[in-house]
């Protein structure tokens, strides 16, 4: 028994340094930066101003709701797109096709995330290939820039976060008995009604926990909404950055990054009051 306790310990020991190190101590480490108040050159006060700035100026609090929205829509983009092709996979596809189809989804996360964000800037920018193909087909008579708007970052976050999004609902609908989608359909069901009553529920957990990744990737991103989105991105990411990195002011920054941690925690909590669903559960399947 106690050879079996000494042997989880060792094992869980890593972890637990791991988490305490690069988790929590640089998280208390930035609560207590947030609270202080600068009063005169390196005179600070411990207080709530730095969250008080936040509030009183409009276009902080109003970055930060462009920002959830947006991740709720490329979470909800992310999901309608993946859905068929992780039911395809899981389901359809057959021996090697399977994991052919498998490894294509693996392929654009064999580079890092700037070079897939550059890609995409190739192809929308008014001199790339969708913009010379329009030309070529007669459909527009000049370059078009589909660069720095709003739907080019909706189409790399949704592009770089759909493996998180696959994976769990591979995983969840593999493990679903084809009998169930024949009883539904033995019992008078369609196609819709197999899908709803069936299907969906059964991939409930996997679709939660792939919700969940993709938004929370979505919500922290810097890069793609900055590359795509350019100086109108508006993304709270990049208002972080900025107090850091451009006013140091570690401060306000710090108070930032723990509203949108405060944000992000809320929503998740949320969304799995609404599913019904548990976060062991999730995890789980």
């Amino acid at each position: 028994m106690r050879e079996g306790k000494l042997v989880f310990w060792l094992l869980f020991a890593p972890f637990a340094a791991w988490i305490a190190l690069l988790i929590v101590i640089p998280h208390i480490d930035m609560l207590i930066l947030s609270l202080r108040e600068k009063v005169a050159p390196r005179v600070y006060e411990t207080g709530f101003r730095n969250y008080a700035d936040f509030a009183a100026t409009w276009v902080y609090p109003w970055t930060l709701l462009r920002t959830v929205v947006f991740s709720i829509i490329a979470t909800v983009l992310t999901f309608l797109i993946g859905f068929p092709v992780a039911y395809y996979i899981a389901k359809i596809a057959q021996g090697r096709t399977k994991a052919a189809l498998f490894m294509l989804c693996l392929l654009p996360f064999w580079v890092s995330e700037i070079v897939r964000v550059f890609g995409w800037m190739l192809l929308l920018r008014e001199t790339g290939l969708i913009s010379n193909a329009l030309q070529g087909l007669g459909i527009t008579s000049g370059p078009v820039e589909f660069l720095y708007n709003d739907a080019a970052i909706l189409i790399g976050l949704v592009y770089t976060s759909m493996l998180f999004m696959i994976v769990p609902l591979i995983s969840t609908i593999d493990g679903m008995d084809d009998a169930l989608v024949e009883a539904g359909y033995d019992l008078g069901g369609n196609g819709w009604t197999v899908l709803t009553r069936i299907v969906i529920p059964y991939a409930m957990p996997g679709i939660i926990a792939g919700s969940i990744v993709v938004f929370m990737l979505a919500l922290g991103n810097y890069l793609t909404p900055t590359l795509l989105g350019g100086k109108s991105g508006q993304w709270f990411t990049a208002q972080i950055y900025s107090q850091f990195i451009t006013r140091f002011n570690w401060e306000l920054g710090s108070a930032f990054g723990f509203i949108l941690l405060a944000t992000s925690s809320a929503l998740v909590w949320l969304l799995l009051r609404l599913s019904g669903q548990s976060l062991s559960n999730t995890l789980g399947r």
